[in-house]
């Protein structure tokens, strides 16, 4: 039997749970709504990845996962407690998304039209995440409307989310899939 971390601790059993630091606040605190959406978004980009798809956007997407556990880790910690030092999302970071989505554009068509999700369920878990980000860059803001955030994780979202439709593209372009353009 293993003996590592304990799974239920039952400290959540009436609604509440511990912010880095541990100050407990109810489960629906924008602390937690915001780190939740960036789990769900971590658990949606693990499904991207377990498709048959170039081992190099593979590779990308667990570094992506981890800058995500980075944002989120930043994101529950109680801004009144002194914590130890906590790894940070870096203007690099962003700068190396950026430079993935130019890659990545250089082999696609010009996108005159929007379009669709589908076509291939690895495009269209691209395009979920690519929502759930959105989703979570939208309660990051709303955080920091009310409560201090550092701004930069709002800019790493926002570049997330152009990264994953981009991948959404290069990805149904690479499994030969035909975008569909929406038109009125």
């Amino acid at each position: 039997m293993s003996k590592g971390i304990k799974i239920y601790t039952k400290g959540g059993d009436q609604g509440e749970t511990a912010l880095l630091g541990g100050t407990r606040v109810l489960k629906n605190h924008e602390r937690v709504e915001a780190s939740g959406n960036l789990d769900e978004l971590n658990a949606f980009i693990g499904m991207v990845r377990d498709y048959d798809i170039d081992p190099h956007y593979q590779e990308f997407l667990i570094w992506i996962q981890k800058k995500n556990f980075i944002a989120e880790t930043l994101i529950s910690q109680d801004p009144e407690k002194e914590i130890q030092k906590l790894p940070s999302i870096k203007e690099e970071d962003i700068l190396l998304i950026e430079h993935e989505i130019d890659a990545m554009n250089e082999t696609l068509p010009p996108l005159n039209h929007f379009i669709l999700p589908g076509g291939h369920p690895a495009v269209s878990a691209c395009h979920i995440c690519r929502t759930v980000c959105r989703r979570a860059e939208r309660s990051v803001v709303g955080l920091r409307n009310i409560r201090s955030t550092d701004d930069i994780i709002i800019r790493y979202l926002n570049r997330l989310s152009d990264y994953l439709f981009v991948l959404a593209r290069k990805l149904a372009n690479d499994l030969g899939v035909k975008e569909t353009p929406w038109k009125t």
